[in-house]
């Protein structure tokens, strides 16, 4: 599929790694020649250099044939131009843009036409939410949500006082009494799709899939006390922290929000009033103090630079925060964070190419591409969801007697209104929704591709 990726920044960069892998035809546009010079070199890629919203830039890039026009340059304006500009070159041209300002959001469903926009992406908006969910279960470090929010995959992280730790998988339903399937495990690093036999151990990162009305209850089985958050502090007052402020004064939680500009504290104060706006800098230790950090339910560290929201964090967790929430833009090495004690990490890039990625494999198969397709273990595995049609193959085949391809584990089956956690004599049929996780290196488009 023929796709042109307007603007090469953070967003365009970490599109380019992921749609080239996918095996696309990429034509990246950017105004810089450095960076245009550097993605060239790693990637087998057609550049242009120019402003991205040009129609001579866009036909020189081929937009008269491309099937896709991904829009992700650092201004909004940008982004609507280059899509309406695309759109009016080739009107059977998909669009997608990015557009993060608040003020749009109302202006871009109500116009979405006009702008000849097939998708807006917010990664903040998306950050926000991504934020909001995890604060309302304390003990996961990540929710991906499945079957409009009926199936979850949640990550735990094993410690030593862990119930789980030194436990073999086939013995946790007496420890956890209630039906969960661990699909893969962390280790040193890398991901695992264990067995039976597989122990857990101190350090190990498990990604659990389990029904939503169960968590509550996981939880309190592993011994992990939650409750209720009332307080939030959220270091830096960037558009994440304004979203996520928005939607947990909605919930009746509390929100500090500690900014160093002092223009920006007095926006912020304009649209939230009922948010306490405090103008210092977050890495100073007496402030954070002297604002309760150590009596807070949860700590959001979302500054623009990622080394002072580690470090805000992990002071915050040493102060015994309950729960800290790391946001991180740029850190592309995973491993490096594994024995850090940041909380649960949040990337609002990684939440909106997953986002855009899945649109592109619908694209390429209309009929039974992914309905949700989420990133786990760092990047190194997927979590997708696919509806099975008259096409897919084994139907009403139990899983223990199908070959599956190596890595590839079906991890839940929704039958109309009952929802399986499977085992060997498990099946799907035709209108059954099938979940399934597999390693990030397989292609997996549509329900067949995860037989051999």
């Amino acid at each position: 599929m023929k796709i042109i990726i307007a603007g090469n920044g953070k967003m365009g960069a970490a599109l380019t790694s992921q749609l080239t892998a996918e095996g696309d035809d990429l034509t990246l546009i950017d105004s810089n020649l450095n960076v245009l010079e550097s993605s060239e070199e790693s990637y087998d890629i057609m550049v242009v250099h120019g402003n991205c919203a040009s129609m001579d830039v866009l036909i020189q890039a081929g937009v008269k044939e491309a099937d896709l026009l991904i829009a992700m340059a650092g201004a909004d304006e940008v982004n609507l131009l280059c899509c309406m500009t695309a759109h009016g070159l080739n009107p059977n041209i998909h669009t997608i843009a990015r557009v993060c300002n608040p003020e749009y959001t109302d202006q871009i469903y109500v116009m979405r036409q006009m702008f000849g926009l097939s998708m807006a992406v917010n990664p903040e908006r998306q950050a926000a939410t991504e934020i909001e969910r995890l604060l309302k279960y304390p003990g996961f470090l990540k929710r991906d949500t499945f079957t409009k929010g009926r199936v979850e995959i949640v990550e735990l992280r094993i410690d030593k006082k862990s119930k789980l730790c030194n436990v073999a998988l086939n013995d946790l339903d007496g420890i956890v009494k209630c039906k969960i399937l661990v699909c893969a495990v962390l280790r040193d690093g890398k991901a695992v799709a264990p067995g039976g036999n597989f122990v857990l151990r101190e350090g190990d990162r498990i990604y659990v899939t389990a029904f939503t009305n169960i968590l509550t209850l996981l939880l309190k089985n592993l011994g992990i006390l939650t409750h209720k958050v009332k307080r939030v502090m959220i270091c830096g007052g960037g558009r994440i922290s304004y979203y996520l402020a928005k939607q947990l004064q909605n919930s009746g939680v509390q929100v500090q929000i500690i900014e160093k500009d002092q223009e920006r504290c007095r926006q912020l104060s304009a649209i939230l009033p009922s948010a306490c706006i405090i103008q210092g800098d977050s890495t100073n230790q007496l402030l954070l103090e002297s604002e309760g950090v150590s009596s807070c339910d949860a700590l959001a560290t979302m500054t623009g630079l990622d080394e002072l929201n580690m470090i805000i964090s992990l002071y915050g967790n040493s102060c015994g925060v309950p729960q800290v929430i790391t946001k991180l833009g740029h850190i592309k090495n995973a491993d490096i964070l594994g024995d850090l004690s940041l909380g649960s990490v949040i990337s609002p890039k990684e939440l909106c190419c997953n986002t855009i990625v899945q649109y592109v494999r619908a694209m390429k198969n209309q009929a039974g591409a992914a309905l949700t397709v989420h990133t786990i273990a760092d990047g190194q595995a997927e979590a997708m969801e696919f509806y099975a049609d008259e096409r897919t193959r084994n139907c009403g085949k139990p899983l223990k007697a199908l070959k599956l391809k190596k890595g590839v584990l079906v991890v839940c089956i929704l039958k109309g209104a009952k929802m399986e956690i499977p085992n060997g004599d498990s099946y799907f049929n035709v209108g059954d929704i099938v979940y399934v996780v597999t390693g990030k290196e397989k292609s997996i488009y549509q329900l067949n591709d995860i037989f051999e």
